[in-house]
């Protein structure tokens, strides 16, 4: 019998917790990223007030210096600690892997120079639309889009570009480029970066609408991913039976792999909260996992450099946190986590290698406090145990330090 009926995970994407202890190894523009602190420096520089997560433990984490804005808790409703990456990477698709119990030795690769000629001449020979040249290089998504946007409403180019992630961007204007269009394009663009030396990650569907001036991206975004390389914990509870919930771009992460029950997309954090809260009350949903990741906070703001943005992004997480909370049965758990670091005042707009925070919360428990340090995996390893399933390549599991 598990110990937890229902378990609830929610990736705060990019939300880190201090550089880690290898991050000198992973330059973000040229700068080490050993003085990387998503929430560190936030919580310094523009405060920082999350009431429902420091309730649950998250200024008890330990770290160099406390969370300036964040007080710990004497007696936290929850337990806390933080977590190492053993993966090579510091990008969505290795950070949720480890996370679901998967060692990533050899990382994808990047394009900081632009794709090579031979890619994109093959995307126009498929698709019969020209590639602008100027944009193939790393850009912000929304910079890429005012620059290049009405050169594409012109002549009906594709805009392709990357960023410091392994992947393959293709944003089109929905009234000159099809949503189907995109998407077929999209789909041959996977089929030919599924080997080294271009092994992408995603290839990345990024629709637009609006005049020049005035662009706005849509939420008809998709993400093609490359399967899982080996079974995950996902994989090993679908086998077994039992329901995996997954919500936002999660089922795209992981290719569909493991996955019965896909939520769909979320048009934004609040909305992806309100399908987690959907998904909790579902009467069929009565044992099982559920996987969420908010994406906001990576790609509204720290890419963009916006720590206020990125503050008022946690502000509004913390804010709905007790809903969350109150969709829970008794003998559920939720974790909250990231995948990787985004510090938003830090040098370039890439992700930053840090420590992930991890909070636990259960109305069953009885205890409370610190778990020691681990490594992402930790958490599946942990799913896995409290529903008897095996465990995946790596990780060791905690849950009997949560009662």
């Amino acid at each position: 019998m598990s110990k937890f009926n229902r378990i609830h995970l929610v990736v705060l994407d990019s939300v880190g917790i201090g550089a880690a202890p290898d991050a000198n190894n992973f330059v973000n523009a040229g700068v080490p990223d050993g003085a990387s602190d998503t929430l560190g420096h936030i919580s310094k520089t523009v405060g920082l007030n999350v009431p429902n997560m420091a309730k649950i433990g998250l200024g008890n984490i330990p770290r160099e210096q406390a969370l300036k804005t964040v007080p710990a808790e004497s007696n936290p409703t929850g337990y806390a600690t933080k977590l190492e990456e053993v993966s090579l990477g510091k990008d969505t698709m290795t950070g949720h892997w480890e996370i679901m119990g998967l060692n990533i030795t050899e990382p994808f690769d990047t394009f900081w120079n632009g794709f090579p000629e031979e890619i994109l001449t093959k995307i126009e020979e498929f698709s019969g639309r020209k590639v602008i040249r100027e944009a193939n290089k790393p850009y912000s998504g929304t910079a890429v889009i005012d620059d290049f946007g009405p050169r594409q409403m012109e002549t009906g180019e594709l805009i392709i570009y990357t960023s410091a992630d392994p992947v393959l961007q293709i944003a089109a204007h929905e009234d000159i480029i099809p949503l189907d269009e995109l998407y077929r394009i999209c789909e041959y663009a996977r089929s030919i970066t599924l080997e080294r030396p271009a092994l992408l990650g995603r290839i990345i569907a990024r629709p637009y609408v609006g005049e020049p001036g005035n662009f706005t991206r849509t939420a008809n975004r998709r993400d093609l991913a490359v399967s899982p390389f080996a079974p995950t914990v996902l994989d090993k509870l679908n086998e077994a039976g039992i329901d995996t919930y997954a919500v936002g771009k999660i089922n795209d992460i992981f290719n569909g792999a493991g996955i019965n029950h896909d939520m769909g997309h979320n048009k934004s954090n609040s909305h992806g909260m309100d399908t987690l809260i959907k998904t909790m009350g579902l009467p069929e949903f009565q044992e099982g996992f559920s996987f969420t990741n908010l994406v906001d906070f990576d790609a509204l703001y720290g890419h963009r450099r916006n720590a206020h943005g990125y503050r008022d992004c946690l502000h509004e997480f913390d804010e709905r946190l007790p809903e969350i909370i109150a969709a829970m049965r008794e003998d559920d758990l939720l974790m909250i986590t990231a995948d990787h670091g985004n510090d938003p005042t830090y040098a370039g707009t890439d992700h930053t290698r840090e420590y992930i925070p991890f909070l636990a919360y259960s109305p069953s428990f009885k205890g409370s406090g610190l778990i020691p340090v681990g490594h992402f995996s930790d958490i599946s390893a942990t799913i896995a145990e409290n529903f008897g399933v095996e465990k995946a390549m790596i990780g060791e599991s905690f849950l009997d330090k949560l009662n």
